[in-house]
């Protein structure tokens, strides 16, 4: 299943990736506070579907800023992620946004297969900074494997998402 839309890279000295960046920077720190609500924000991994999304539509630089912002403005105003937390999780957040955004711009299509190929190698090369940070090997895959149902969300809600973009 394919989708034919526009796809930009957008530039810092263009003010739409700003603004961009802000709308799914709000969009990421909104989300997760619905998914915390119910109880399943960490299975979901809300704080990187606007990334994703960002980034594959905008460009690496739209998802980069999304990447910072959103988990810095989250913690500084729900206290989430956690301190000890933020590190990894904005590192797993600009990873996702430097891979959409590479593999958007060299594909220039939207498909449940290139979006599922940008999710795994992520998920893959997500884990490296935890790794690095942590020093635990065991408990970098862990929190890996613990958001299977998010990453299955950002594969088939993204594309969902991108589509209605078009």
């Amino acid at each position: 299943m394919q989708t034919t839309l526009n796809l930009y890279s957008l530039d810092y000295s263009d003010l739409k990736t700003y603004k961009m960046a802000i709308l799914f920077a709000v969009a990421n720190v909104v989300f997760p506070q619905i998914c915390h609500y119910f109880g399943s924000g960490a299975v979901w991994l809300p704080i990187y579907f606007f990334t994703l999304v960002g980034a594959y539509k905008y460009g690496w630089k739209v998802g980069l800023i999304t990447a910072v912002v959103s988990p810095l403005v989250s913690h500084a105003l729900f206290g989430m992620p956690m301190g000890i937390m933020l590190p990894v999780v904005m590192s797993r957040s600009v990873v996702l946004a430097l891979v959409a955004g590479v593999i958007a711009s060299k594909f220039q299509k939207v498909t449940l297969p290139l979006l599922a190929l940008t999710v795994l190698a992520s998920f893959l090369l997500g884990g490296l900074p935890d790794l690095l940070i942590r020093g635990e090997l065991v408990h970098a895959w862990q929190t890996q494997l613990t958001g299977i149902p998010g990453m299955l969300l950002q594969v088939f809600g993204g594309y969902v998402v991108l589509k209605m973009m078009k």
